[in-house]
């Protein structure tokens, strides 16, 4: 599910505020939320401060399952504050469990697209004419 709220200015932060109580509110009926890629797309400030917002209420008091290329070193280019990186990072660390897949790891999308390829360089051969 993707929450898609309107970036605010001066006459929209009151309705921006609601808006965000109101998904909180909605939000907090899931017992775990999952967080897929997270820093794969750029974000906005605004759009940061509502995530950090999100996982500040959910801290210790629901679950969050978060994937992310990004090792927490790197978290600053999601967040773009050290002060808000640091502190996302200490709720998201404290009574986690962090799984880290290496490069021992195969990407099973990897995987996948490497297979297709052969398939269809396969299935060329087999049709190209034999000289």
């Amino acid at each position: 599910m993707k929450i898609n709220l309107p970036v605010p200015d001066h006459s929209t932060l009151s309705k921006r505020d609601l808006l965000l109580e109101h998904e909180l509110r909605r939000l907090d009926g899931y017992e775990v939320l999952i967080l897929d890629d997270i820093g794969y797309v750029q974000q906005s400030r605004d759009e940061m401060e509502v995530l950090f917002t999100l996982l500040a209420e959910r801290y210790e008091h629901r679950s969050v399952i978060i994937t992310s290329n990004l090792v927490f070193s790197q978290w600053d280019q999601i967040f773009k504050d050290p002060m808000t990186t640091a502190a996302v990072i200490d709720r998201v660390v404290h009574h986690s469990v962090i799984v880290e897949f290496g490069k021992e790891v195969p990407s099973h999308r990897a995987q996948q697209a490497a297979q297709r390829i052969a398939e269809e360089h396969h299935a060329t051969q087999e049709n190209s004419p034999e000289e």
